[in-house]
């Protein structure tokens, strides 16, 4: 080997290097350890501490532990716990306010096609010009009550603009507005003050990715990164102003609505009829049920307040108050009255323990604009304080502009005696009065039923300032830390004992050259987990996959090495002859190359068309082929030419070992039509599979809802799923996974609908259903949210729109193709014969039909999860690359055998060809096969039908090369190249 000295130099350095990068790592797990320690078990008291020693200097007496924190290996969700979200800004939204909230039918029409008609990867605004284009007649995106408007410059946008132009014009506005977002997302998520938040745009589609490591408030966290955060300041009307409004809107509604005359009887004094019209008779009891409305309220307001009803009444109520009928009844001076809701209000009743939440009605003075007299533009600084009550509160200080309006309105508010409503994202958070004369400078405070944490986060949002946009949460996954504890466990246990395993089976049977091996494997894990800590990679479960697979692939090129060097020194040469004519391009090298080619060729585009986990699991992937190349290639020959520079004998094999998987002359091409009718019978089978059972789709590619919820003690899942299909109206489908006291639910309820106020009432939903498995009365909080040293309860929860699953579905299938054309085309240009390539795509297309049947076949009785979801589709690509990787090692034997000295026909050279690479193929199979079965059992229930995926394509893929492959290859060769071939085989 050339340049020894420089392949040590750099060995060491390396070595060097990703043990400096790691040590911030351990550094950082020890800090956070006495953390824990000194907290007692109490989280918010550890962040405080974590916080409080932020800049103080723990490693070398030189890094903070915040720079120590920065450069640890980061752990994903599904190990750390925490929350992930997919937001996607609204474009409809953009284009509505960059027409200045036009009315044009044409224009309307358009948003709304482009919505209902939007497909797979399409973005919302190609849909639109589409639609636009279908609906416009002889209008123009120019039109004066369309774009045409204040909103831009003449330069940039003019009644004389082509629709192309305009079209140019709306893309880049778009993508500043998500911009925009993505700079206010990140102050919020940056002051929020979890540890390594990670916020990325996802390409152009408008999606903004946040992940939250180790948050634990579901609500607050979902709240937080999707409100919109318009603040609005408005005059209230007291409930005396709207005259009878309510009592005649309750008179009229009683001819159209149905009313619930079995509601039972309530004493005279609690009437709410008698609160509100004094005209209830002194009778012992009246009965509720004749009000549609009133029976809505739980009680009359007072001052701004109108009334306060139960959360579960508002959409009743809503709709009754925006029925034209009914808003006809409002004075003519007031016709523009807005209803909203305040902040929702949880109190619990000290006997029955029952909790029961409430939102105060208002009545705002709007106008016909729908305009706020005051609006959050105007606030420059915000922060979280204390009332004069000493209870928490947010504290405003607005511009110039601002205050001087601010002035008017509170001056207003004195002289009548009336309120001004703060609101945000049309929830009236407080109304205060003004009682002592217009406020002046522009200082204000918000007050109302507000805790610290709150505070704190209203105060951030007002900081950072509103979206430009609706933002809607399309996916979200939260992952409870002692999921990410099971799921480290089950990951480390699974490396160390693929890991032995491994060592164990290279020396046993290459004996010290094994050794040398797994010098070169330990070596490779070291820069492995260097490079990620260096770039600062995120590690994932899938990414734990990736590690333990790099394992079984990291010796690959080792044995392809072996494996020739033991047929060079059965023809006699020297050791030394022998290793270098191994390590030569025309010995192990080009097989070597060609093969981790096709690895990374899918790596690549694993990664490119993956998302999330998957992502890890691509770049663990491709990051360990390299390191392992280079320590395969030249560490473990440093060794070996130490043996020969000292004449050591080196066999590498152990005299067990010596003869085994050698002399094999079996026909492949005499049975290849044997293995075509087996193939085919599969191939058949899967389709009819496919038709009459399909397959088990996941949420991510049909979109819904998944829980992964722990009990106390083992339920049911036929009677939760009868009980959850019942309290939402729609399926809930249970399965046990893995424990008996362990369930997974899923349900496609509401997937449609977006916002926070949806995903809390399936919580609430969830919870109110499955207290009653638990043996202690589990409250909302502790169901729900995340926290350390949850045991029971929602472990995980995943949410997927029905927009971004086909976007995955789409993704996953151009993956699955792409990857074997790309490998397919690198064949060609590498093999300069369509035939290899074809052979190639044949026995991979085989592979997939047959896992895919399989998965068909066996999804409903199988004791594991055999989901079609990204993991599944990360598993098929990675045994297309193992099934590539297969038949390349044989492609390459056969075109060496072909340009060489080998005699006899084609059919001889070809079996010859198969038959001298099946201890290599055996060997790689072997140890592959070894590491998934250690992960299958070991590895945890989330990746076992990843894994099981993973398994069936290894054997399978060996099966393919050796009998579908390469006899394709020999099938499609025409008469001609035969003839050619076998004359300079044959000496005729």
């Amino acid at each position: 080997m050339q340049n020894k000295g420089l392949v040590k130099f750099f060995a060491i350095l390396f070595a060097l290097v990703s043990i400096y990068q790691l040590s911030f790592t351990f550094v950082a797990n020890k800090v956070k350890d006495d953390a824990k320690n000194f907290a007692g078990g109490n989280p918010e008291k550890e962040i405080r501490y974590l916080d409080s020693i932020g800049k103080e200097k723990v490693f070398l007496d030189f890094f903070t532990y915040n720079d120590v924190k920065d450069k640890q290996i980061n752990k994903g969700l599904d190990l750390e716990g925490g929350i992930n979200v997919i937001l996607q800004i609204s474009v409809k939204d953009v284009l509505v306010q960059l027409s200045n909230n036009s009315k044009n039918p044409v224009f309307n029409k358009s948003l709304e096609d482009a919505k209902a008609n939007q497909k797979g990867n399409q973005s919302y605004l190609d849909a639109f010009f589409e639609a636009f284009e279908a609906n416009k007649g002889t209008t123009k995106l120019a039109s004066p009550d369309i774009f045409a408007n204040r909103n831009f410059d003449d330069n940039e946008l003019n009644f004389n603009s082509t629709d192309a132009e305009v079209q140019k014009v709306l893309r880049r506005k778009v993508d500043e507005s998500v911009e925009s977002a993505f700079g206010v997302l990140r102050s919020r998520i940056d002051k929020f003050g979890v540890t390594q938040p990670n916020i990325a745009k996802l390409g152009q589609t408008g999606r903004i990715l946040i992940e939250l490591p180790g948050a634990k408030d579901v609500d607050r966290i979902k709240k937080l990164v999707s409100s919109k955060a318009e603040l609005e300041f408005w005059e209230t009307f007291k409930a005396e102003e709207l005259g009878g409004f309510l009592q005649q809107a309750n008179e009229a509604l009683k001819a159209t609505v149905k009313v619930d005359e079995k509601v039972e009887a309530v004493k005279a004094e609690d009437s709410l009829s008698k609160l509100l019209t004094d005209k209830v008779a002194d009778s012992a009891t009246a009965k509720k049920g004749n009000n549609p409305l009133f029976d809505k309220f739980v009680s009359i307001g007072g001052g701004p307040i109108l009334a306060i009803v139960n959360t579960k009444d508002t959409a009743a109520v809503n709709g009754y108050l925006k029925r034209n009928e009914i808003k006809a009844l409002l004075p003519g001076d007031k016709r523009f009255a807005k209803f909203v809701w305040g902040k929702p209000v949880t109190k619990t009743d000290a006997k029955t323990k029952k909790e029961t939440t409430t939102v105060d009605l208002y009545a705002l003075k709007g106008n016909k604009d729908d305009v706020a007299p005051l609006g959050g533009g105007v606030i420059v600084d915000a922060g979280d304080t204390f009332d004069q009550m000493g209870k928490p509160a947010v504290s405003m200080q607005m511009n110039g502009a601002g205050a001087k309006e601010w002035e008017r309105l509170t001056n207003n508010a004195y002289t009548q005696k009336g309120f001004i409503a703060i609101a945000l994202d049309d929830v009236v958070y407080s109304a205060p009065g003004v009682t002592s004369g217009p406020i002046s400078g522009g200082r204000s405070e918000i007050t109302g039923s507000f805790d610290v944490a709150e505070t704190k986060d209203l105060a951030n949002v007002l900081r950072a300032g509103k979206l430009p946009a609706t933002a809607e949460i399309i996916q979200s996954e939260i992952v409870g830390p002692s999921l990410g504890e099971i799921a480290i466990n089950a990951g480390l246990t699974s490396s160390i004992v693929g890991f032995l395993l491994v060592c164990l089976w290279m020396v046993f049977y290459y004996g010290r050259a094994g050794w040398y091996a797994n010098a070169a494997l330990l070596l490779n894990l070291l820069f492995l987990f260097g490079v990620m800590a260096s770039f600062g990679f995120v590690l994932t479960l899938p990414g734990i996959a990736g590690i333990v697979l790099t394992l079984g692939t990291a010796v690959d090129a080792n044995i392809i090495i072996y494996e020739r060097a033991k047929e060079e020194l059965r023809e006699g040469k020297t050791l030394a002859d022998a290793v270098k004519s191994s390590y030569g391009w025309k010995g192990a090298m080009r097989s070597i190359i060609d093969a981790n080619v096709t690895h990374v060729l899918t790596g690549a585009i694993l990664y490119t068309f993956g998302t999330g986990p998957i992502k890890g699991f691509a770049l663990t992937l491709l990051i360990g082929i390299f390191t392992s190349l280079f320590t395969s290639i030249f560490i473990a020959r440093i060794f070996i030419d130490r043996d020969i520079a000292k004449n050591r004998s080196l066999m590498f094999c152990t005299p067990m070992t010596k003869n085994w998987f050698t002399g094999f002359h079996f026909d492949f091409i005499k049975v290849r039509k044997w293995s075509y009718i087996f193939s085919t019978l599969v191939v058949v089978g899967s389709c009819v599979s496919f038709y009459f059972n399909g397959l088990d789709e996941g949420v991510d590619f049909v979109g819904g809802r998944t829980f992964q919820v722990k009990f106390d003690k083992p339920v049911e899942a036929t009677k939760v799923s009868e009980e959850l299909s019942a309290a939402f109206g729609v399926a809930v489908e249970a399965k046990v996974f893995g424990d008996d006291n362990q369930l997974k639910l899923t349900t496609k309820y509401k997937i449609k609908e977006d916002g926070v106020e949806v995903d809390k009432e399936v919580n609430e939903k969830l919870h109110s259903s499955l207290k009653k498995y638990y043996n202690e009365d589990i409250s909302y909080d502790n169901f729900i949210n995340t926290y350390d040293g949850k045991k029971v309860g929602v472990l995980q929860a995943s949410k997927v729109g029905a927009a971004i699953s086909a976007d995955i579905k789409t993704n996953s299938f151009w993956a699955v193709i792409g990857a074997m054309l790309v490998v397919g085309l690198y064949l060609v240009i590498s093999f300069r014969k369509w035939q290899y390539s074809l052979g190639a795509i044949a026995a991979v297309f085989h592979d997939v039909i047959f896992v895919l049947g399989l998965y068909s076949l066996l999804y409903k009785y199988m004791p594991f999860h055999m989901e079609m979801d990204q993991h599944f589709i990360a598993a098929i690509l990675t045994v297309i690359g193992y099934s590539m990787n297969d038949t390349v090692i044989v492609f390459d034997r056969v075109r060496e055998f072909l340009a060489g000295n080998v005699k006899g026909n084609f059919k001889d050279v070809v079996n010859a060809s198969i038959n001298t690479t099946l201890s290599r193929t055996i060997n790689t199979s072997l140890t592959m096969i070894l590491v998934l079965l250690i992960m299958f059992i070991f590895g945890g229930e989330s990746i076992r039908g990843f894994i099981f995926a993973m398994l069936v394509g290894i054997v399978v893929g060996t099966y393919s090369s050796l009998f579908i492959a390469t006899p394709v290859v020999y099938d499609t060769m025409s008469k001609k190249e035969v003839d050619e071939i076998e004359s300079r085989h044959t000496g005729n």
